[in-house]
């Protein structure tokens, strides 16, 4: 495997991370994903070497998804038909606006590489995460679980939530906890760690939750690898510790604007 494989081979987890968090679905995320590689296949027959840098690569994924087109329903769920006139307009600008968000704020990109992978000017990428970072600021207050037992991340967590508006209607620090904390409150999300203190499982307490209620969930792990493995259902929303308060308040704006419509009242 040559220098150029081993890059893409290295950041396909973290693609498809940004993918299902653009999304908010993984199976509309990785249907992203595997166009692009088809047309990298593609390149590569008709000579054309595979990325050489991170950006080269997120740019290859951004061309696949302006040459597809959104995505919008999962596959044999008929889909709607695209926007047209002012709503295109609009739905076009938010796509965009979380677009350079996501680049920046969670993937690391500068506003100079996020303007190459988008295929636009700076200043163009400069007003788009202002209007992003307005969406943020105004967001519609909702409220959430924290399923986390170390106590000092807890409070971080919970200082962050509420700073952005947020209501907290409990802490839990077991699977159980969390369970019963969900059935009770029913959240607008769910932040969530994978190993808690009992050594009961913060993923099985999702899986609990989402059996019950259709909720948007982040992890908040030190261990992203357990989650990016590419077997069986993945997060669209994943923060790995230690993380940037600004991170995980981007994360929460994208997993709200992602939730089914009505999720998002307090």
């Amino acid at each position: 495997m040559n220098n150029e494989n081993r890059l893409v081979a290295r950041n396909l987890p973290y693609l498809r991370r940004y993918a299902r968090a653009l999304t908010g679905s993984q199976t509309r995320g990785d249907r992203y994903v595997v166009l692009c590689l088809e047309a990298m296949l593609c390149d590569a027959e008709a000579g054309t070497p595979p990325p050489a840098s991170r950006v080269e690569l997120y740019r290859r994924f951004h061309n696949a998804w302006e040459r597809t087109g959104p995505i919008h329903a999962e596959p044999g769920s008929g889909g709607e038909p695209a926007g047209r006139g002012a709503d295109a307009y609009l739905q076009a600008l938010a796509e965009h606006k979380r677009q350079a968000l996501l680049l920046t704020a969670i993937d690391g990109f500068s506003t100079e590489e996020t303007a190459r992978i988008l295929d636009r000017p700076e200043e163009d990428v400069g007003r788009l995460l202002q209007l992003a970072y307005d969406d943020l600021q105004n967001q519609t207050a909702t409220t959430a679980l924290v399923i986390e037992d170390e106590p000092i991340i807890a409070v971080d967590i919970v200082g962050i939530v509420e700073e952005m508006g947020h209501r907290v209607v409990g802490t839990a620090a077991t699977r159980d906890e969390a369970v019963a904390i969900a059935r009770r409150t029913n959240p607008g999300i769910v932040m969530a760690d994978i190993e808690l203190g009992d050594g009961s499982s913060g993923i099985d307490a999702v899986e609990d939750i989402l059996d019950a209620l259709d909720v948007p969930v982040i992890f908040v792990t030190a261990y992203p690898e357990r989650l990016l493995s590419g077997q069986g259902r993945e997060p669209a929303f994943l923060v790995t510790k230690p993380f940037e308060p600004e991170t995980l308040r981007v994360t929460i704006y994208h997993a709200l604007m992602a939730a089914p419509a009505g999720r998002q009242a307090a």
